[in-house]
């Protein structure tokens, strides 16, 4: 992406250009506009960086961006609402959905096919085979 926004975590986002990019051991080092020297990179340490949602691309029926499923709604096969989904959590093994019912309590539910039914973006909702008392 020839474009990034970065920011401090609370802070606006700023729109800041790539002028190259290449890998480095298990990394990569980048030459942003604007940024001349190691002192002014090492003034970016700990930025958030974003991209505007229509920048990114598009996904198969079955991926999802992290950002796409905060917020949906999370119900069990009985159509009991178990919360919303507030946070993903990458675990290394399988993503985990963290959701959070009206009343506060909260659920970490394993983001795979046999808990997740179904992800039903334009209606807001993730179907799942979780039951409220697990």
């Amino acid at each position: 992406m020839p474009t990034w926004w970065i920011c401090q975590e609370g802070g606006p986002w700023r729109e800041i250009k790539l002028k190259g990019l290449k890998t480095h051991g298990n990394g990569v080092v980048m030459l942003l506009d604007g940024v001349a020297d190691r002192t002014a990179a090492e003034s970016l340490k700990g930025m958030l960086v974003g991209a505007p949602h229509d920048m990114l691309p598009a996904t198969d029926d079955d991926e999802f961006y992290w950002g796409d499923l905060i917020g949906l709604a999370v119900v069990n096969g009985t159509e009991e609402k178990l919360g919303v989904v507030a946070s993903l959590i990458e675990t290394g093994a399988n993503d985990v959905l963290r959701v959070v019912a009206d009343d506060g309590v909260e659920r970490l539910l394993p983001f795979v096919d046999a808990v997740v039914l179904a992800v039903d973006k334009d209606a807001g909702v993730i179907r799942v085979a979780w039951e409220s008392d697990w």
